[in-house]
């Protein structure tokens, strides 16, 4: 049984089936030397962004209190929308995937943590957690591929709702907190017949429930704890929370969905082997380049590569991580994706204009070849 990845961009070298093993081995040992290092420095950093997330809260809203001032709602706002970012993506994001379980407390455990977003946590765990790291890019697995509504790799069926692909992006950017939540609920199941509105209605009860008490919060209680500065506050709190959904839109969609990226057919699961898995990751991948503030922002989904390949390490660790996989991915002779935000965020535009049309693969499927036992005992 061979594996076929749909695209490719022609920059890595075809491997053989025993150094596809031979990669994953050593993907393998960068993950576990990392994992074995974790202790206080690790739990040290977590703690110091929740007093962050917190802090730049209270000064958000705080300054939103005085908002009739335009300094003040400026400042207000942004500091708002970057504790609501840093709770999402530095936060949220890496808490909910177990990195930090190993502390054994309970306001860091993957299990429990409860996010500032509409969608639930047990949600995010099942969609992204599972579903989008086990199956990532692989069409007819991976929902995140267009989140439903996008059409941005060659392979995807074109349908002529296709063609509102500007519209519709633009619309995920804005909305994307709220469009996000209903996607975790499969809403595109619903649309293609799969799934009956009563049994999405009971499935979304948890996630209406939470989207009422963050719409009361923002847009209600902390407008009104303001008094005559109602209106500042709503706005602020609406800005704020723009702010967030634009800026996640965009870390997320150039980590996934950039030139280079890569998607793969169903059978590429058959069988699949820790070094196909590893390399799946990698291709349908991309990175960020920037600052240490930068990284902290995207919630180090500027390293996505890394994040896919070791979502269980802590985050904060991926840019040390990224250094070793450079030198690993070049031994093997396979692209590793990094550029500019600005560079990486144009290809993922030009992904979404292109394939609004019809369009076809520019490539043939490239093959990761299936290991053989013999092949492998030779390889050891």
């Amino acid at each position: 049984m061979t594996h076929a990845a749909i695209t490719s961009s022609r920059k890595c070298r075809t491997l053989t089936a025993a150094e596809i093993e031979a990669f994953g081995a050593e993907v393998d040992a960068l993950k576990q030397k990392h994992l074995a290092d974790l202790g206080e420095k690790d739990a040290t950093y977590i703690r110091k962004i929740e007093k962050a997330v917190r802090y730049t809260e209270i000064a958000g809203r705080g300054l939103l209190m005085a908002g009739i001032l335009p300094p003040a709602f400026v400042a207000g706002a942004a500091l708002l929308g970057a504790s609501k970012i840093l709770d999402n993506m530095e936060l949220g994001h890496n808490v909910m995937h177990g990195q930090y379980d190993f502390m054994q407390d309970p306001r860091f455990s993957g299990q429990t943590f409860e996010w500032d977003t509409w969608c639930t946590a047990d949600n995010w765990r099942y969609s992204h957690n599972y579903m989008h790291h086990t199956y990532t890019n692989v069409l007819g697995k991976d929902h995140d591929i267009g989140y439903g509504v996008l059409r941005i790799f060659p392979e995807q069926k074109w349908e002529p709702r296709f063609l509102a692909n500007p519209l519709m992006a633009t619309t995920l950017a804005v909305l994307f907190e709220n469009l996000l939540a209903l996607q975790t609920l499969e809403t595109e199941k619903v649309l293609a017949g799969e799934k009956t509105w009563k049994e999405w209605f009971k499935q979304g009860r948890p996630t209406f429930r939470k989207a009422g008490r963050q719409m009361a919060k923002d847009y209600v209680f902390f407008p009104l704890l303001a008094g005559p500065f109602f209106l500042p506050v709503l706005a602020g709190n609406f800005v704020a929370n723009i702010m967030r959904n634009l800026w996640t839109f965009t870390i997320i969609f150039c980590g996934h969905f950039t030139e280079e990226s890569e998607v793969f057919a169903l059978e590429t699961l058959e069988n699949e082997t820790r070094g196909q898995w590893y390399l799946r990751q990698m291709r349908g991948s991309a990175n960020l380049t920037g600052g240490k503030l930068f990284h902290i922002m995207s919630g180090n989904l500027s390293h996505q590569i890394e994040h896919h390949l070791f979502p269980e390490v802590p985050a904060w660790r991926y840019a040390a991580m990224s250094e070793e996989m450079q030198v690993i991915a070049a031994k093997y002779g396979q692209y590793y994706n990094k550029a500019p935000l600005w560079r990486q965020f144009g290809t993922v535009v030009g992904r979404i204009l292109r394939h609004s049309l019809p369009s076809k693969p520019k490539h043939q499927p490239m093959v990761l070849a299936r290991a053989e036992p013999a092949e492998l005992a030779q390889a050891a």
